[in-house]
């Protein structure tokens, strides 16, 4: 028999059933409701429809559901999915003297309450995602509502067409001429659990639309004549597509760049190439290859040029060529970047893997590495999981970049540089020799450092390492006893020579490293500076002459290119504009305009871009 003791402890021990039902309300009160948003590309696709078919399943499942708001605009399917399910009665508002019903924000509020620590999460239904509430609402949106909902632990399910997201707003009134007032951001659409796209053919959507199932036959008629026309829901149809890609692609990449996903090989769930574009004249025949091997294959690509401190000493002359190589992977369809990194090979490597590139394509470069492992050594062993393609590279290409250090360390030889750090040196043991009996030697050593500094930032990595090396030979002849020798009395003062070396190299490849990112930043603040103010300019421009300007003039700042804007007009014949400054065979251009095809030999290294 237990003790009166061990009574007493039982009758203090809390309950099992109450210990968990606790920790089931803890995190049910953490927890945030999961947003589900029908994605549609137009009205009429059946977003509404699939959503009630969705909810039917769920509440077979023991779902708690109730649909919040539905707006069947008279639809007999749409009504006929309601039948069964479980509906909200709406709220009534008097505003000008007319009374509108809306959605009753506090009665799901309090039935979300209901069913919360339940086995399943409740859930409301909850259409028309973009639309604004009456005046005297708590929001004035409804995505807003849903937000409330979300932070209350409530599920909720609504819909959306492709035109109420804020950031294709003007794009869709730009193809339909039809500007949508109600929207949605497109942080809500992103940070949705799940999208679910509800795609329907534009022929089938116009079948739908003839037939008196999207409008009435008065709203029909108009809706055919402006928004509903082929070619806008054709439109439509592909930026619904589009987006919803590229959101669960920013998904994947969010994924590969977070702590579970980074250092994972790229995945065979598309395969696509990268051409690693170097500095000189190599870098056209690596893009050309890699078209070739991208249209062969049918497979995306990207093109790079990697900006490194170790390519900051790179010839004006071979930078251009590479963007040259840059601009003309960008003509043949590849997605380009110029991606800042320390080092040219684990830059390229990251990019592969961030973007899930599988096939690497670089230039096969002739003659013996100078020290260690080669550029394409370094880059294979950096990338083990991916497949590194050499091409050759022309005889005068070829030669070209072994003037050049293989991509990932050195620069072209500048003799001014280590002109300029052996003379920064014997200034400052000039300068400090006066001083000797002034200065403490540590003092002197940071004037030596200090010189280690400014080569670094005026000439780079090359001079601050002879500065580094010159710095301590000019130390120990004019500073160190005895003096005016190399030799040392004391052995102590080959530690301070050893330090003061390392300290400088040091300092000096840092400095040098700064710099080259310094430069780079500075490089694509002004290249995004001056896509700015174009697209700032196109946006205030009306007439095809006014962007003609604007585009001419911002070529001729940034490539200092000359232009021409050609406009077709009514019979599809082509017009310069006023203010090119390129003279244009128009013989040529109505050719290649009527084909969609690039002219001559070019026809043979371009894809046509078919709208």
């Amino acid at each position: 028999m237990p003790t009166s003791a061990t009574a007493h402890l039982d009758d203090q021990r809390p309950d099992p059933d109450t210990l968990l039902a606790r920790v089931q309300q803890e995190e049910v009160q953490a927890r945030r409701g999961r947003l589900k948003i029908f994605f549609g590309a137009s009205a009429g696709v059946g977003k509404t429809y699939a959503m009630l078919s969705a909810a039917h399943a769920a509440q077979a499942q023991g779902v708690p559901l109730l649909v919040g708001l539905v707006e069947t605009h008279g639809r007999a399917e749409t009504q006929a999915r309601v039948a069964g399910l479980p509906l909200l009665p709406l709220k009534e508002m008097s505003h000008t003297g007319r009374v509108l019903k809306e959605f009753d924000l506090d009665a799901a509020l309090a039935f979300g309450a209901a069913h919360v620590g339940g086995a399943a999460p409740p859930l409301v239904l909850l259409d028309e995602l973009a639309h604004s509430n009456a005046p005297g609402s708590r929001h004035p949106k409804r995505w807003q509502d849903v937000e409330e909902l979300l932070a209350a632990g409530i599920d909720v399910w609504s819909t959306m067409n492709v035109q109420h997201l804020e950031s294709l707003n003007d794009v869709v009134g730009g193809i339909t001429g039809i500007r949508v007032r109600e929207t949605v951001p497109d942080t809500l659409f992103d940070a949705a659990d799940e999208v679910v796209v509800v795609d329907l053919p534009p022929d089938e959507l116009l079948a739908r639309l003839a037939a008196g199932k999207v409008y009435i036959p008065q709203q029909a008629e108009r809706a055919a004549a402006h928004f509903f026309r082929k070619g806008n829901l054709i439109a439509l149809r592909e930026l619904a597509l589009r987006r919803t890609a590229d959101r669960v692609d920013s998904q994947m990449q969010h994924w590969r760049r977070s702590a579970d996903g980074r250092g994972q090989r790229p995945w065979p769930t598309r395969d696509a190439l990268l051409a690693c574009i170097g500095p000189g004249a190599g870098g056209e025949a690596v893009v050309r290859s890699a078209a070739r091997l991208a249209t062969q294959t049918d497979l995306p690509w990207h093109a790079v040029f990697v900006l490194a401190p170790s390519r900051q000493r790179v010839s004006e002359a071979d930078r251009q060529q590479a963007l040259r190589a840059l601009k003309l992977a960008q003509d043949l369809g590849a997605t380009v970047a110029t991606p800042a990194g320390a080092e040219v090979a684990e830059t390229l490597a990251r990019y592969a893997r961030e973007h899930n590139l599988s096939r690497l394509v670089l230039g096969r470069r002739a003659g013996r590495k100078r020290w260690g492992l080669s550029f394409t050594e370094r880059l294979a062993e950096l990338t083990p999981d991916m497949d590194v393609l050499q091409v050759p590279l022309p005889n005068e290409a070829a030669r070209k970049t072994r003037t050049l250090e293989p991509e990932g360390g050195g620069s072209t030889i500048r003799w001014r540089g280590y002109a300029a750090a052996a003379a920064a040196c014997g200034l400052v043991a000039l300068l400090a020799a006066p001083l000797h009996g002034v200065l403490e030697l540590t003092n002197i050593v940071m004037l030596f450092l200090l010189a280690v500094v400014g080569v670094a930032l005026r000439h780079g990595r090359g001079p601050a390492t002879l500065a580094a090396f010159l710095g301590v030979a000019l130390f120990d002849f004019f500073f160190v006893p005895p003096r005016l020798s190399l030799h040392v009395s004391d052995v102590q003062y080959v530690i301070t020579f050893g330090v003061m070396l390392v300290v400088a190299l040091v300092i000096g490849q840092l400095t040098a490293g700064l710099r080259a990112q310094a430069e780079a930043a500075t490089e694509g603040e002004r290249r995004v500076r001056g896509l700015y103010q174009m697209s700032r300019d196109l946006s205030a421009a009306l007439m095809p002459q006014q962007v003609a300007e604007v585009g001419a003039r911002f070529l001729r700042a940034e490539f200092g290119a000359k232009s021409a804007l050609l406009v077709a007009d009514d019979d599809n014949r082509l017009s310069s504009q006023d203010g090119a400054s390129a003279e244009v065979d128009m013989a040529v251009a109505q050719w290649s305009f009527e084909r969609g095809s690039p002219p001559g030999l070019a026809r043979t290294r371009c894809r046509p871009a078919v709208a």
